[in-house]
């Protein structure tokens, strides 16, 4: 009996891994290996508008990003100024679909058996619980969003530093919460990047 206990408990740990696994975003970074960011404390947004007619659409999602990397910058020691940066930063979104591929447990039916016992003159009953017999493998489509934030060296118009992240999303645009939580994700290396 112990061990049908423990074979749940290991099932309901093992899916709680899978399940938070999935939900969390990985951060990829690159970096000119022959810049030192710690020369680098001031910096300044590139303009995203090209001339081209603006949408007010994604008015709040600039301000998210903006905000969440300004934030992150700002622990790092880093300062937005308006003229004479050190560094120029953008950003860049993208929204995609995708699929997902998912494996559950399947367990046979459990099922009891009965017995005659001989010297006590009766009957009695042996309980077979459900074991894993394999996984059914499917897949699911998914909505995933990037953000990238990237870094130029002004004086030589070289990008010196890019982070982005890859999450799940679950509407069209990417949420505020769903925007912080990519560039937190990005800045947890941007101290090892910059070491």
């Amino acid at each position: 009996m112990t061990t049908i206990k423990n074979l749940k408990r290991f099932g309901v740990f093992a899916f709680a891994v899978v399940l938070l696994g999935s939900c969390t975003s990985s951060a990829h970074i690159e970096k000119d290996p022959s810049t030192d960011l710690a020369n680098y404390r001031t910096y300044s947004w590139i303009d995203n508008n090209t001339g081209e007619k603006k949408d007010h659409k994604n008015d709040l999602v600039e301000a998210n990003i903006r905000t969440a990397v300004d934030q992150q910058l700002d622990k790092n020691g880093y300062r937005q100024v308006k003229n004479n940066p050190d560094l120029l930063l953008t950003y860049d979104i993208l929204l995609e679909k995708n699929e997902r591929r998912n494996s559950q447990p399947v367990y046979s039916q459990p099922y009891t058996r009965l017995y005659y016992n001989r010297y006590t003159r009766r009957y009695g009953t042996i309980y077979y619980p459900s074991q894993v017999v394999g996984y059914d493998t499917y897949t699911t489509p998914v909505k995933e969003g990037t953000v990238t934030v990237t870094m130029i060296d002004p004086k030589t118009d070289k990008t010196i530093w890019q982070g982005w992240a890859t999450d799940q999303i679950n509407s069209s645009q990417m949420t505020g919460k769903e925007i912080q939580k990519n560039v937190k994700t990005i800045f947890k290396k941007f101290d090892v990047a910059s070491n």
